[in-house]
């Protein structure tokens, strides 16, 4: 109710005496959308604050306030020296108005995200300088025809057959609420207007209150179950509002939102490290590919063009082999295939257990981080935090809209762009020059990137991976072998001129892979 006429009708004669003979010596703004007047005489002095950056539309009249020394900008010259004279309500409005001793008026127009300060220089109709300029209708806007006057009787009310918001417009979110609550929408006709009288009392009755629900703060007139503090002083009523909701909780909402973060990124931590230890343990117990080579090439003659399945007699085990070929794949290709596999898999065991070892060390310091997130009280130590941690410096920011999928895999970072604008920004603005670089050969798809700065070379497997999905993200989808290229990021340019997503490679390489979408092998 802090933007409501019913508060204001209280608040406004109290700033009348707070103010008069009070002169503007300072007008300034050093955040988005907040302003901030100083005001002072011979025995103490005074701040005016709005804060119209919505969703947050506060305001407050602290005795003190630190200007900062940076990123502070002068406004509003016009208003320096001018002397206040009183403070006035504009009836039945969500406004009221410093009156100067000049005659000019500074309004204050308080309509929720639209909220704006307003000067007209000697009482005229016309503002001269608005403070929020992006509201073209205040240029024009006179102070004059926002006063209303209501007719408040048991006929008007009768009339209206009962309608609250058209009796009294004014009402707002709390005091309709609490109508709600009282049974008001299926009341007679009579019993709402004893409770329209009921609420009407209240509302004249000048005692403050902050209250809490579903987290966020508010100033009510009413009696409310969640209340904070109770206030006689508007004043004192709307300062504690405003240290309430600006400071105490945007640190909660804060705090919480990094929380969220630290905690989302523990839970993709641990779902890593444990489909690793099983990748690893599926991997140790798997029998070694080059045995399931020897047994296709010792069974060479027992292959023919008409069939993709076999069964074999795996001589290592005693036990039955199924083997399964793609359309036109010979047996001698996936032999040589899982030949080349088993070189690769001592190589793949350590990365894995690697990635698991620092997956671990990450969880550790993830937990650390959660647990001294949570024993905090202020904006000092978010500060003091952020400044620590600046390692975490791309999770402590807002999330943003990657133009790219990611993808992980054996502590490989892999991404796929997700349409063609995405693929230039992904290559303009994320990648290194020592990234790896992927593509299906001359056919429209995504760019796929592995991440690869500061790290030694990447495993074949890795590569293969990786260009299975470059595959799968192209018009080569529903190909059985796919040629995709890759150079280092480096080779990659965009030129001027060239279609979204069109870019020159140089020095590429080319490998021959079936295309495979995302899988329990690598992890989103």
């Amino acid at each position: 109710m802090h933007l409501n006429f019913h508060f204001l009708q209280y608040l406004c004669p109290v700033l009348s005496s707070e103010f008069q003979g009070k002169t503007i010596t300072e007008c300034f703004s050093q955040s988005k959308d907040e302003l901030v007047i100083h005001t002072s005489d011979e025995n103490d002095e005074r701040f005016i604050r709005a804060h119209f950056l919505p969703p947050q539309i506060y305001y407050s009249f602290p005795s003190q306030f630190s200007r900062a020394k940076r990123n502070s900008i002068n406004l509003f010259p016009e208003i320096i020296g001018e002397t206040i004279h009183s403070c006035q309500v504009l009836q039945f409005e969500r406004a009221f108005y410093f009156e100067m001793v000049s005659g000019g008026i500074l309004l204050f127009k308080l309509h929720g995200n639209r909220s704006n300060v307003i000067w007209y220089p000697d009482g005229e109709e016309t503002p001269e300088k608005i403070f929020r300029n992006e509201f073209q209708e205040d240029k024009a806007l006179n102070w004059k025809d926002l006063e209303k006057k209501l007719d408040l009787s048991k006929e008007s009310f009768e009339a209206l057959d009962g309608n609250a918001s058209k009796y009294l417009p004014t009402l707002g979110k709390v005091p309709r609420e609490w109508l709600k609550n009282q049974g008001y929408i299926d009341a007679t006709l009579s019993e709402k207007w004893e409770l329209m009288q009921d609420l009407v009392d209240m509302l004249s009755t000048p005692l403050f209150s902050i209250a809490e629900k579903d987290g966020d703060v508010f100033l009510s007139l009413l009696p409310e179950q969640n209340t904070i503090k109770t206030f006689s002083d508007p004043i004192e009523a709307i300062n504690e509002l405003f240290y309430k909701a600006m400071v105490v909780g945007n640190f909660e909402k804060e705090k919480k939102q990094l929380l969220k973060k630290y905690g989302d990124e523990l839970k993709k931590t641990e779902n890593y490290i444990t489909k690793s230890r099983q990748k690893l343990e599926d991997l140790q117990n798997a029998q070694p590919p080059s045995q399931i080579a020897d047994v296709i090439m010792a069974n060479l003659h027992q292959f023919n063009s008409s069939k993709l399945e076999y069964e074999l007699d795996n001589f290592y085990t005693g036990q039955i082999l199924k083997v399964s070929l793609k359309p036109n794949q010979k047996a001698t290709e996936l032999a040589e295939n899982l030949y080349r596999k088993n070189k690769n898999r001592q190589i793949e065991v350590d990365q894995i257990s690697q990635a698991i070892q620092s997956k671990e060390n990450k969880q550790l310091e993830l937990e650390e981080k959660i647990l001294e997130l949570e024993s905090m009280d202020g904006f000092r130590d978010l500060k003091d935090f952020k400044k620590n941690h600046k390692e975490d410096k791309a999770l402590q920011k807002e999330q943003i809209n990657l133009p790219f999928r990611q993808f992980e895999l054996q502590g490989f970072s892999i991404w796929v762009g997700k349409s063609a604008k995405d693929n230039d920004e992904m290559l303009r603005h994320y990648i290194h020059k020592d990234d790896l670089w992927l593509h299906a050969r001359q056919v429209a798809g995504s760019h796929v990137v592995i991440r690869n700065k500061g790290k030694a070379s990447i495993p074949n497997f890795v590569l293969e991976r990786a260009a299975s999905l470059a595959a799968f993200y192209s018009k080569l989808k529903s190909d059985s072998l796919a040629p995709v290229i890759y150079t280092e990021a480096k080779f990659v340019r965009k030129v001027k001129g060239l279609a979204p997503g069109a870019v020159m490679v140089d020095k590429e390489k080319v490998i021959q892979v079936p295309p495979q979408g995302p899988s329990e092998d690598i992890i989103s």
